[in-house]
């Protein structure tokens, strides 16, 4: 079970700074909008040829704060840059994403890729006959915890992933599953690496027109499990990976972006009259996780992509197939909401 050509990630750049800087734009400027303008203003290897946002008075104070110029169409920002980044509500991506690729533009679209699969479908193959890089934003696979896990993980019986947040109001166009827990699909599909058997899921909505709570259970070829729980309607921030295989349980904080290894002890125990030693159980081990800003290193993927120094940490077909299973997923809960 490996995350393809991850652990280059890191190394891949340093060497092109003799090369011509990719002209990047930038769509939207909301709360991810703006971090992927504060990313890309700091990267010497873009030239940021300017931010759009419906919103020019939105778009005129990112760039100003960020030095960078605002640009009053979408359709002049596409023609002025090489790569575009799309951070704007979901209903959106397709038309963008669709206008940049048609234009021969690469794209980093933020998750979920589209509404739905067939738009994705088209994506992918007008983006393959371009010969495009059409990158989406799942910037957990760049959590140096997860990189790490291409490493530890080997044959995994039973996987679960806790995500939960407080309600938050700027999210309104889409549920729990395309906000939160498809960051979890992404992440157990790319794992696992193995065919889907069958996908089950409940949820419920409490405080939007959409789902705000989902339990998902999804059945791999070959016997392994992961259940997926994720919740926008919780008190506390929580983001845990669970993975038993035969020889460890691992446990990955997303936001401490530490692993913990439980591995079962051989120390036996001596009981006599004069003293009693407990047997050991198990032992945890501490893997050092090289820590650095995900969304930085996938603005590098995206620059290393598009100059071909790397191929995708992951393919076309596994970018379909996570919002595949989170159509299933969300068709799904729709028969309990």
């Amino acid at each position: 079970m490996h995350f393809t050509n991850q652990v280059t990630l890191t190394t891949f750049l340093p060497e092109f700074h003799h090369m011509s800087k990719v002209k990047v734009g930038l769509v939207g400027t909301g709360h991810m909008g703006q971090y992927h303008v504060n990313i890309a203003a700091g990267l010497p290897e873009y030239e940021v040829s300017g931010i759009y946002d419906a919103d020019q008075a939105r778009a005129a104070e990112i760039g100003e704060r960020f030095n960078v110029p605002p640009i009053a169409s979408y359709d002049d920002l596409v023609e002025r840059s090489e790569a575009i980044v799309i951070a704007v509500p979901t209903v959106l991506h397709y038309k963008m994403a669709l206008q940049a690729l048609q234009a021969g533009k690469h794209v980093l679209v933020e998750k979920p890729m589209t509404e739905t699969v067939d738009q994705a479908r088209e994506l992918v193959a007008l983006a393959e006959s371009k010969g495009l890089t059409f990158q989406v934003g799942h910037v957990e696979r760049f959590n140096g915890a997860v990189l790490e896990l291409n490493k530890i993980v080997e044959q995994p019986l039973l996987i679960e992933s806790r995500r939960l947040a407080p309600f938050n109001p700027r999210i309104s166009d889409v549920g729990v599953v395309l906000d939160l827990m498809i960051h979890d699909i992404d992440i157990i599909l790319n794992m696992v690496n193995k065919e889907v058997v069958s996908v089950h899921a409940r949820g419920n909505r409490t405080l939007s027109d959409h789902e705000d709570v989902a339990v998902a259970t999804i059945l791999f070829e070959g016997g392994c499990v992961a259940n997926l729980i994720a919740s926008r309607a919780s008190q506390a921030k929580i983001r845990r990976l669970n993975i038993t295989q035969e020889n460890a349980y691992i446990v990955l904080d997303f936001a401490t972006q530490d692993i913990d290894i439980h591995r079962q002890a051989s120390s036996a125990y001596l009981m006599t009259r004069e003293e009693l030693k407990y047997k050991q159980e198990a032992f945890v081990e501490k893997i050092a996780v090289h820590r650095d800003n995900p969304l930085r290193q996938e603005h590098q993927h995206f620059i290393a992509s598009i100059r071909g120094a790397s191929e995708p940490v992951v393919g076309y077909q596994e970018e379909l197939r996570t919002l595949e299973i989170a159509s299933k997923i969300l068709a799904d809960i729709k028969g309990t909401l």
